[in-house]
């Protein structure tokens, strides 16, 4: 074997180093770095972990993972370009949401609109920072707290940000419990923290309103903002098949079965394109920063909210469960309820603050649909 032969062998073996880029390196650190969030602190393990995969895989040189053929390519192009990931997703959420804390005290719906205004301030923000209007837009809807429905909006109107945009959702998802409190308890009194609230008068729910609930908020939010039909329409659909009681089968599967497989390959997916070329950029910086004030800015208008509800209520709010208005089910609510706790070991929170968090997840998608609409209408899509 000549020593040229020799040489060939070992650039052939020593390809993937020699193709190694800053970039691909800086992208397989953070791949790495959302593993150890997801598996040491628990942060949204179930997203972070495929995620982090997903974008280790993708910047290994030549692997060609996301090349036209490659795996995560297909992955891709089956489930997120077609926004079928996102639905699926929202069919499991739908299936495990119980909204009978939301039809006990209808009037907490009004705080899970509240928990939406980081959509609207962070729309603002991106503006003036010089994103474009649909990729403000995109930005704008991590204030949702809600992944899917990030995913979905960003895959249609500003694909170029995928990666950052979806990261940035879960991870503030996750870290709901460590931004939200600091800011619970800067808008809040000790005593209206400690307040209590009574379930003496919240009625009980029957089967047939928790049954037609799902099929005239579809039928309603849809007539509002059409473009919001396949989120809320799924969402609504897992609904009803946890509450009509007569496909147990099918609610379990949506449950766990598809939820399980589709968070799998929404996570590869999602961390394959993050691209270090995009996502090493000024961009996503911005794009960060504006998700931090997102959820600051609901969290503290959600609090308000209630503040101001309880000048014309009789019956008193706790402000800490405004701050559950946002999509990130159940951690919002178990946030307000921990907090209230910590002040008044008598303070017992947590159906309350469910009911508000459910209206965040019926909010965050309406809100989303509105501004999507709205954008129709002015021609811009």
């Amino acid at each position: 074997m000549t020593s040229d032969a020799v040489m060939t062998i070992f650039q052939g073996i020593l390809s993937g180093f020699t193709g190694l880029t800053w970039q691909y390196a800086v992208m397989i650190c953070i791949g790495i770095l959302l593993l150890w969030l997801g598996i040491k602190h628990e942060f949204e393990p179930l997203l972070l972990v495929p995620i982090g995969f997903g974008c280790i895989l993708a910047n290994l040189p030549l692997a060609g993972m996301m090349e036209p053929h490659g795996l995560l390519r297909q992955f891709y192009n089956a489930g997120i370009i077609n926004e079928v990931f996102p639905c699926l997703i929202f069919l499991g959420i739908g299936a495990m949401t119980d909204f009978t804390p939301l039809l006990a005290n209808p009037r907490v719906f009004l705080l899970g609109g509240a928990g939406q205004f980081g959509i609207f301030l962070t729309l603002l923000l991106a503006l003036a920072l010089g994103f474009d209007r649909l990729e403000a837009v995109c930005v704008g809807v991590i204030g949702a707290c809600d992944g899917p429905t990030s995913i979905y909006v960003t895959t249609q109107f500003a694909p170029q940000l995928l990666g950052p945009i979806s990261v940035a959702a879960y991870s503030y998802m996750s870290l709901v419990p460590l931004i939200q409190p600091p800011l619970m308890r800067l808008c809040t009194t000790k005593k209206e923290r400690s307040m209590l609230m009574s379930y003496t008068e919240q009625k009980p729910i029957s089967q047939t309103v928790r049954t037609i609930f799902p099929v005239a908020v579809t039928i309603i939010t849809v007539l509002i903002a059409p473009m919001g039909a396949p989120l809320m329409g799924t969402l609504m659909l897992g609904n009803f098949l946890r509450e009509c009681g007569v496909v147990d089968r099918l609610n379990k599967a949506a449950q766990n079965e598809i939820c399980n497989i589709v968070t799998l390959l929404l996570g590869l997916s999602v961390g394959a394109t993050m691209n270090g070329e995009i996502f090493l950029t000024t961009k996503t910086l911005m794009i960060f920063i504006l998700g931090a004030v997102a959820i600051s800015g609901d969290t503290i208008a959600g609090v308000y909210l209630a503040k101001l509800m309880n000048l014309f209520c009789k019956e008193k709010i706790n402000p800490l469960i405004g701050s559950a208005g946002i999509s990130a089910f159940p951690m919002a609510a178990r946030v307000s309820h921990k907090v209230g706790q910590e002040e008044n070991e008598d303070n017992y929170l947590i159906m309350h603050a469910m009911g508000v968090n459910t209206g965040g997840q019926i909010g965050s998608v309406l809100a989303a649909s509105i501004m999507l609409a709205v954008l129709a209408a002015m021609g811009y899509i």
